[in-house]
């Protein structure tokens, strides 16, 4: 194995290890929103509140999830409140989620906690440092990536 190559396999390393405990802390802010909500329910809830309403079909292909798996996370939104359903304007039959007052509200009271978070870690780097670790993480999610890719 040459010196490079070594290297790059010791980047990749540290990029998992950090990716790893950047998920974790992840975690834990969803279950600060509520005790019961996984990551994913999380995450979808944050997706639907960002795109003002989307359908789940669009949560399915954009996190590569099976569409079963979004169903029962939607299923579990709407039973704690957080997400509701409305017909699509443009054609009825289909079934748009957005996020209700409450998975409003409980989005934006972990949003204040999180944004002080990043600040605090981030509060020594410069403007050109954050700048470019934000086109970094750009560039690294919109590489795609099968189902299986992490």
């Amino acid at each position: 194995m040459t010196g490079a190559h070594r290297e790059r396999e010791e980047s990749l390393d540290v990029i998992q290890r950090e990716l790893t405990a950047f998920a974790r802390r992840a975690r834990a802010t969803a279950a600060r929103l509520h005790p019961d909500l996984p990551l994913v329910s999380y995450t979808l809830l944050a997706h639907i509140d960002y795109r003002q309403g989307c359908r789940a079909t669009d949560l399915a292909a954009h996190y590569m999830l099976d569409k079963s798996t979004v169903s029962r996370q939607v299923a579990a939104l709407e039973k704690l409140g957080l997400v509701e359903r409305h017909p699509d304007p443009d054609d009825h039959r289909i079934q748009v989620l957005h996020p209700t007052a409450s998975g409003t509200q409980a989005l934006a009271s972990t949003q204040a906690s999180r944004r002080a978070a990043y600040r605090e870690r981030l509060g020594s780097w410069t403007a050109d440092d954050l700048a470019q670790f934000a086109d970094y993480l750009l560039r690294y999610n919109s590489t795609g990536g099968g189902a299986n890719a992490s």
